[in-house]
């Protein structure tokens, strides 16, 4: 998933370069939003690690 973040990101970054503002725009908080479901599912993760403890 942060894979797919950081290319849209990129995409954004080009995008606004040559003067693509709406795809830019677009790109850039698809990004945003796959960034942060990311860190919420990390901190998930991690929580989940912590509750359960080594077996």
């Amino acid at each position: 998933m942060l894979h797919y973040a950081l290319i849209f990101l990129i995409v954004a970054i080009v995008a606004g370069v040559l003067g693509f503002g709406g795809i830019a725009g677009a790109s850039a908080g698809i990004a945003k939003i796959l960034f942060f479901l990311f860190l919420l599912f990390l901190v998930a993760s991690l929580v989940m690690h912590l509750v359960r403890g080594r077996a």
